[in-house]
């Protein structure tokens, strides 16, 4: 097999209100924004972190999809109201720090800095959407 030049470029996430959304990963997370398309409820916005172009986090309605049926729509959303739905993992050099701040930031802490069992050290938070934001100590 020929080995391929294969890079993680866009990993989506579902967002239910685009501008409590865009306010946590671009004023808390420090991303910049890269495109904002379409508009209401209807919109997909794309972020990473400075000085990573080829990085992004895309901020999508969630079954906006036309061949998501209606009860699948239901499931998206009660996944989501349980925070079950969509996660990402960050890193960052200093863990403690990004964690006070985030924690002022008022979002919804889930776990604070902890060793894992599996050697990483980490925390975890949700974005407004209700998706899981683990963010590990880098090493």
């Amino acid at each position: 097999m020929t080995a391929m030049d294969l890079s993680i470029h866009t990993t989506p996430l579902p967002h239910t209100d685009p501008e409590a959304s865009l306010a946590f990963y671009r004023d808390v997370l420090g991303f910049e924004v890269r495109k904002d398309v379409g508009s209401g409820d209807m919109r997909w916005i794309t972020l990473g972190p400075p000085g990573q172009p080829g990085t992004s986090i895309l901020l999508a309605p969630p079954g906006a999809d036309p061949g998501v049926t209606e009860e699948e729509r239901r499931t998206i959303a009660e996944m989501m109201a349980k925070g079950t739905f969509g996660w990402i993992m960050l890193a960052t050099k200093d863990l403690d720090s990004t964690f006070e701040a985030v924690q002022a930031s008022g979002a919804e802490v889930v776990q604070e800095p902890v060793e894992q069992f599996w050697g990483d050290r980490d925390f975890a938070v949700r974005d407004p959407a209700g998706n899981l934001v683990r963010i590990q100590q880098l090493r």
